[in-house]
């Protein structure tokens, strides 16, 4: 597949990723701030606290205080929370939690307005420059596609949690699934467990619709022009690998909805395996 890392491209689709996310939050009340998301543990007011505590620390900032009147939670301990960056996170959203859904909104605004800012004030080395991100070391560019990412899956959080709908494709859909797709073949192999030998193919419909085939040799890698008949074909639709490859939809749930061919027995242990973000 083709890596897209173009800057005018990538920081233009992650600055209209940021106000999709404001528009869809504006206007809520308090109740709807408060419904539940599909990620454990977080409310949609939580899921926008996230997005805030993640570009705030990439403009240097510092979790608020704790609110005195605020529970003292050891974060470590929340069942949802796996790891440093998963702590790291939920600092931001407890921190965040005692506020106003429309106080909430006002601080995104003022963080994004600086990150475009500081997004534009990059020169071209910095941009190319080795980044941590969680993906490990890569270009800020890279990174800057995983924000992208990141900030998509979680519009598609909100508006699942709400009940919205939203064009899932487009410009913003086509970057942010090249990022969630470049790990797919690794999955596919490593959670998987795909056979060496075996050729699976994604038949994808909706806003994403495509045909992606992973060949699985000593490494896993997309072909365009398979050789071999699919050991197992998967039709399903764009909107629910996504969500499949994020945890947020039970696979055993999602079975139903998904058409196998060939060894429907791999397919379903495929599908079993493929939640992989953090």
């Amino acid at each position: 597949m083709t890596d897209t890392l173009d800057r005018p491209d990538l920081t233009t689709r992650l600055s209209d990723q940021f106000d999709a996310l404001a528009e869809l939050v504006a206007g809520l009340d308090e109740e709807q701030w408060r419904t539940p998301s599909p990620l454990p543990g977080w409310t949609v007011f939580d899921v926008l606290s996230h997005v805030i505590g993640t570009e705030s620390l990439l403009l240097g900032d510092r979790p608020p205080a704790r609110d005195p009147q605020a529970p003292d939670i050891d974060v470590k301990t929340l069942p949802h929370v796996r790891n440093e960056i998963g702590a790291l996170n939920e600092i931001w959203v407890q921190r965040l939690r005692p506020r106003a859904g429309t106080e909430l909104l006002d601080l995104y605004r003022d963080v994004i307005g600086r990150r475009r800012a500081a997004l534009t004030a990059m020169d071209d080395a910095a941009w190319s420059a080795p980044s941590p991100s969680p993906i490990g070391e890569v270009p800020y560019a890279r990174f800057m596609r995983v924000r992208l990412f990141d900030c998509w899956m979680h519009e598609l959080d909100i508006a699942d949690a709400l009940g919205k709908r939203i064009d899932e494709g487009g410009p913003r859909g086509e970057l942010a699934f090249a990022e969630f797709a470049q790990s797919l073949p690794r999955v596919v192999a490593k959670r998987g467990k795909a056979p060496t030998g075996s050729l699976i193919t994604l038949v994808l419909t909706g806003p994403l619709a495509r045909t992606l085939h992973i060949e699985v040799g000593d490494r896993a890698r997309y072909v365009d022009a398979p050789a071999t008949e699919p050991t197992v074909t998967l039709e399903l639709d764009s909107g629910l690998l996504v969500r499949l490859g994020g945890g947020r939809v039970a696979a055993d749930s999602a079975l139903g909805r998904i058409t196998f061919h060939g060894n429907a027995d791999l397919g379903r242990q495929l599908v079993r395996n493929l939640a992989f973000t953090i």
